[in-house]
């Protein structure tokens, strides 16, 4: 399993922006790390960098490494449509990612975790796949092991003040959701402006 697993903190920090969750150290800290970090915001930077720093953020924030993001780009670029919107849209329909939206998780790393164990059913069949990607109908369900159960069933009990997703209909009481559609530009709501990204990879 492929996966990022250096300081998150500093990540956060270096982009001042909560990618993993957690906002306790941006609320410290407002600067970048480093010995230089408190003048490091001064510096004027380029049109390359700054879109650098996008494509950054988004594959942070999801959790995915630099040759998958690719693939993801890649493969939005193939598709008919808006390409950062279509990136973005297959980033949000991870498994993993629509377990942290129901709640399964109060974070994607958890909800990455939760997927990887064996705890999650699509349409009635063990998934382990976090990069899984599900489509409009699709049921996510948790396991019905007692130990599936009461692991899921803390978390939401940590996650009750997460805002609701409209294109996922979850039922907190049966641990299941059902993706409704596939989520819209406005549902998304990242902390990247997808256009630079889209730039860069096209340079």
């Amino acid at each position: 399993m492929a996966r990022y697993t250096g300081p998150r903190t500093k990540i956060s920090r270096r982009f001042g922006v909560a990618l993993f969750g957690s906002s306790k150290a941006l609320e410290r800290r407002n600067f970048p790390p480093g010995q230089h970090g408190v003048r490091a915001g001064r510096k004027k930077k380029s049109e390359y960098s700054v879109a650098l720093g996008e494509k950054q953020k988004l594959r942070f924030q999801y959790g995915v490494l630099e040759k998958q993001f690719r693939g993801y780009y890649e493969e939005a670029a193939r598709r008919r449509g808006v390409t950062g919107v279509i990136l973005l849209q297959l980033l949000e329909t991870r498994l993993d990612n629509v377990c942290y939206r129901a709640g399964f998780g109060n974070s994607r790393q958890a909800a990455r975790q939760i997927v990887n164990h064996g705890h999650i059913l699509v349409n009635g069949r063990c998934v382990d796949i976090a990069s899984y990607q599900v489509k409009p109908g699709d049921v996510i369900k948790v396991g019905a092991k007692p130990s599936s159960q009461q692991l899921v069933i803390r978390m939401t009990d940590l996650t009750q003040s997460m805002p609701s997703c409209d294109w996922l209909n979850v039922d907190k009481d049966k641990l299941e959701v059902t993706v409704s559609r596939v989520p819209e530009r406005s549902d998304i709501d990242p902390v990247v402006n997808e256009q630079l990204i889209v730039e860069l990879y096209s340079r």
